[in-house]
């Protein structure tokens, strides 16, 4: 009976255990364990970073090569302002120039913000393990929403001097002296607007140069080089 105990107890251990080691496994997989994959830390400066939060990813060149770790605020005594420091890791295989960008992106419109780094094009100097990277800040809701009122602002006041008949465009449209003075250019052949309508050898020049223009379009681009003068 004792012998049969043993071996029952014997049989519910090797389950047990088993089976924790199979959850741990699982544990590790769902939590992207760096222990599978070796990498490097990477600090990133900011002074605004708006919303981005731990476990965010850290992508390079569009591809998550890593995740935030840790995000802390300091006061920065160089710049006398305060910066958030953002800490991330990222694997090995993100060789990332010196003179690479990194600003914080989002996923759509309204979605989960995250690390961008666009690469450079210096890859003889590399970051290194523990470099600060400084960030371009994004631009926040409230800056967006003023620069869309300033632009509606600027909207209204143009086309309330157009009805106040000022400027180009008003004294266009409701100066009768400017249309008259067409009228009478056009009707007495005067001006350029006049001989353009009724001079048919300036109609016959623009026909032709747009012909030529159609047949040879690459004159635009082309710059007539200038002879050298000769040396007497």
């Amino acid at each position: 009976m004792i012998f049969g105990k043993s071996k029952m107890e014997m049989k519910v251990g090797i389950f047990v255990f088993f089976g924790l080691v199979i959850l741990v496994a699982f544990v590790l997989l769902i939590g992207n364990f760096q222990t599978w994959t070796s990498g490097y830390n990477l600090k990133f400066k900011f002074t605004f970073i708006n919303g981005v939060k731990i476990g965010a990813p850290v992508r390079f060149a569009g591809l998550d090569v890593g995740e935030v770790k840790d995000i802390k605020i300091v006061f920065s005594p160089e710049n006398n302002m305060t910066e958030v420091v953002i800490y991330g890791w990222l694997k090995n295989v993100a060789k990332i120039p010196v003179d690479s960008t990194v600003w914080v992106n989002t996923l759509g419109l309204l979605g989960e913000k995250y690390i961008e780094i666009m690469p450079g094009k210096n890859y003889a100097e590399l970051i290194k393990s523990d470099d600060t990277m400084t960030g371009v800040d994004p631009i926040a809701m409230h800056e967006v929403a003023q620069m869309a009122k300033n632009i509606a602002g600027e909207i209204e006041e143009t086309f309330q001097k157009i009805k106040n008949k000022e400027g180009t465009v008003g004294k266009l449209l409701y100066d009768d002296a400017l249309y008259k003075d067409l009228e009478n250019a056009i009707t007495n052949k005067e001006g350029t607007v006049g001989r353009f309508f009724y001079d048919d050898s300036i109609y016959k020049e623009v026909q032709e140069l747009v012909s030529d223009l159609r047949r040879n379009p690459w004159k635009l681009f082309w710059k007539t080089k200038e002879k050298p003068a000769k040396i007497k």
